[in-house]
């Protein structure tokens, strides 16, 4: 009490006044949480009311999702409204950057994009363990009851490592991304990539060319045979695409001038006394001496396939075919429309038959839907091998690839081989999205369009160019000109009208019709009398 009496202190208690009343400042005896009517007078109480065990607990874990909550409750307004405030700022910063990323998806794969992802995870990690554990020393546990102080401790401890797991997945994940891009692009032995540059990463091209191989490493063989080969011709600027299916059993294929290859096979392609087309990827990888080094086996064969086409082969991507099974899955299967029974395994498909329907086929039934030959052949097998590219485009979404990717990622590390360059990624990236929304078509150089055995190679560049040039027009299918209508396995028919062309070697198929120039302009050789079907119309997506 301070010295005086009540006449020197006119703001002392007055006579009856209980010490409770008071409330002035004379009384040295202040309260720990001032009463109600202290805050009336306008002294305000720096602490609230006490918590209960739950309800510390709850304001900490608030403070997780709304950082200075907790402050706040606490009395410590500064500290709290900074603490929101700078919450607000990181995120608006935060949805800013998901904009700009939103416009150029493939700048998230830049590595420094995913080198300062990876460090900002760290840093929101340490930065939310910080603020859970002083929002809750902020709310002062000590005044809780002992059972109260060691329940709301062992909570919010967990708590604490609990906020900081999802910046640990999310620093892990973009560090196996990063791993996986490293691992699959990096080049080749021997190998130099051709620098990408930012502002014309395809060096002037109208159209970028893709070659993309199903490889068969299996168990029973030695090397890799190159069973399914598609080139993808995209148009840049609208995604535009014509799929061409180059059988396994093409025969003879030839090689540009620039090939070490042209020189042993002048003639044309003849090892192992058939010069199949999967032999090719073989021979070259097997003959190091021929080609000038080793791993020479995919540029071989973009040189043989490029030059058949008469296109520029600009890049490979090559997946086996049995770790294929493991991303299907990875992806959760692909929805396919099957036409007929296919039968698989063995020569009589005694393994398994996937039934006829529109399904979703899991990681086995997709593979084997592309590769059985029971009950069918080599080009029915191209065409089931279509679908199956054409379901990846259309179904496989960034949303699916984020959803699974650890799992995606542990398939295609062992399955995936390409020399696209590592800085070509992030400009492949909204090319890709252009495709998904584009008109995609396609063109199979099989029987008895092309006899594989002794194939007409000026047609097959006519109906290349033919085919690109209608992918550039509005209409929704690829026709090519100068040749008959057919439909795959029957005999053709030729078209009303036109004279016969020019062919590099005449086709010993006895029941093929001499193919017509100056056909009527939409008369096709292919399945359906078009040339190129779209493949929403040929699988039925």
């Amino acid at each position: 009490m301070r010295g005086g009496g009540p006449a020197d202190d006119p703001g002392g208690p007055r006579e009856g006044q209980s010490a409770g009343q008071r409330g002035g400042s004379g009384s040295d005896e202040k309260p720990t949480d001032p009463p109600p009517a202290a805050a009336a007078r306008g002294g305000a109480p720096r602490f609230g009311p006490p918590l209960t065990t739950a309800s510390l607990i709850g304001w900490t874990a608030l403070s997780a999702v709304l950082p200075g909550a907790a402050h706040l409750r606490a009395g410590n307004r500064r500290t709290g409204i900074a603490l929101l405030a700078t919450f607000g700022v990181v995120l608006v910063a935060l949805v800013v950057l998901v904009l700009r990323l939103k416009d150029d998806a493939g700048a998230a794969l830049r590595g420094s994009t995913l080198t300062a992802i990876m460090a900002g995870a760290a840093v929101c990690a340490l930065a939310w363990f910080t603020l859970v554990l002083l929002s809750f020393v902020a709310l002062r546990p000590q005044r809780l009851p002992q059972t109260g102080q060691v329940v709301s401790g062992i909570v919010v401890g967990v708590l604490c490592v609990a906020v900081m797991a999802p910046f640990a997945l999310t620093a892990n994940t973009i560090r196996t991304a990063n791993q996986l891009l490293d691992d699959v692009m990096a080049p080749a032995e021997g190998t130099t990539p051709v620098p990408v540059r930012a502002e014309d990463p395809w060096n002037g091209r109208k159209r970028v060319n893709f070659l993309l191989i199903g490889g068969d490493a299996a168990g029973n063989r030695v090397g890799v045979r190159t069973d399914s080969m598609t080139v993808a011709s995209v148009n840049i600027a609208t995604g535009n695409t014509v799929l061409f299916s180059l059988p396994r059993n093409l025969q003879y294929v030839r090689f540009p001038p620039s090939s070490p290859l042209r020189k042993v096979f002048p003639d044309g392609f003849n090892a192992e006394g058939q010069g199949l087309l999967n032999s090719v990827w073989y021979y070259a990888d097997n003959n190091p001496q021929v080609m000038g080094g080793k791993n020479k086996g995919a540029q071989a064969l973009k040189d043989a396939i490029g030059y058949t086409l008469g296109l520029h082969i600009d890049y490979y991507a090559m997946v086996d075919m049995f770790g294929f099974a493991a991303l299907i899955d990875a992806v959760g299967g692909l929805k396919i429309r099957v036409e007929q029974d296919v039968k698989w395994g063995g020569k009589f498909g005694t393994a398994g038959t996937i039934k006829a329907g529109y399904r979703t086929l899991n990681g086995e039934e997709v593979l084997w839907y592309g590769r059985s030959r029971v009950d069918s052949d080599d080009f029915s097998r191209m065409s089931r091998q279509r679908c199956v590219i054409g379901a990846l485009a259309q179904q496989v979404t960034p949303a699916t690839v984020l959803a699974n990717f650890s799992k995606i990622a542990a398939a295609a590390r062992h399955m995936f081989r390409t020399d696209i360059p590592r800085d070509l990624l992030e400009h492949l990236v909204p090319l890709g999205m252009k495709v998904r929304g584009a008109k995609i078509t396609s063109l199979q150089f099989v029987p008895p369009l092309i006899y594989t055995g002794n194939p007409d190679w000026a047609k097959i560049r006519k109906l290349t160019l033919d085919a690109i040039r209608e992918s550039m027009t509005e209409r929704g299918t690829v026709a090519a000109t100068a040749s008959p209508m057919t439909s795959t396995g029957s005999p053709a028919s030729a078209s009303p009208s036109g004279s016969p062309s020019r062919s590099v070697s005449p086709s010993p198929s006895p029941s093929r019709t001499p193919v017509l120039a100056g056909a009527s302009p939409r008369s096709t050789p292919t399945p359906n009398d078009k040339a190129a079907k779209s493949l929403s119309e040929l699988c039925g997506f």
